[in-house]
């Protein structure tokens, strides 16, 4: 059973007098527990394609199975609910609370699924644990460095032990030691079974993934696994 299914995928919006077809035509399969990033220039589509695979919003035509659950066709609410229960997102900008600690940053999509105030905490500590930052529950974002809050924000990702981590540049804001350490991380929490999309223009931390699917004018360009001598990720 695939994890991600989709079949003739477009996304098209209307400018005026003229119609953009971000997406053309994109089918792909991506099993449970695999690392594939995606990656293209500026305006390829891979955007595009990453804001349909994690929900964000829905193709103007094609269908999508998540789970072999048909999500192309579901609503607003619905939509919702599957991002809470199915889906972690690391993003580049972090987007963390800047008066909440790194615990309560975590516990959030627990908050919004009714998970018990005691049981939140204990997710979230081990969530912290994971990404190696134990010791950092009580501080504020503005306490920690820039690779620290990034850690925080896979924490967030991880703590609903999602089918997906999608992590759209994730390494864009760090300079390089720290975002080779931020990726080494991702490729420890791929190797305990957790599937990973990374969306990134950036070839070092492509090179990371075991699969990468190439986009250009909103069509899958190629689609090619990554040898494991050639990974970044292997030591």
């Amino acid at each position: 059973m695939s994890l991600i299914r989709t079949k003739d995928l477009w996304k098209t919006y209307v400018m005026g007098s003229e119609k953009v077809h971000a997406l053309r035509e994109v089918s792909i399969t991506i099993e449970q527990s695999e690392y594939v990033a995606i990656m293209g220039p500026s305006g390829s589509g891979k955007s595009t394609l990453m804001n349909l695979i994690g929900c964000l919003d829905t193709p103007t035509n094609g269908e999508y199975y998540l789970n072999e659950r048909r999500v192309s066709d579901m609503n607003d609410n619905e939509l919702a609910n599957i991002r809470n229960r199915e889906i972690g997102f690391v993003f580049q900008t972090f987007n963390l609370l800047p008066r909440a600690t790194s615990l309560h940053n975590v516990e959030l999509p627990l908050i919004y699924n009714g998970t018990s105030a005691r049981q939140r905490r204990l997710m979230a500590e081990e969530a912290l644990v994971k990404v190696q930052l134990g010791d950092r529950m009580t501080h504020k974002p503005t306490e920690l460095s820039g690779g620290e809050r990034q850690r925080v924000a896979l924490a967030r990702a991880l703590v609903n032990n999602p089918s997906i981590i999608l992590a759209d540049e994730p390494t864009g804001n760090l300079d390089s030691k720290v975002s080779e350490e931020i990726m080494q991380l991702f490729d420890e929490l791929h190797r305990q079974g957790n599937t990973i999309i990374t969306v990134t223009h950036e070839s070092t931390v492509a090179r990371h993934a075991h699969r990468v699917l190439s986009i250009l004018d909103g069509r899958i360009a190629r689609d090619e696994a990554i040898p494991e001598s050639q990974r970044n990720g292997v030591r």
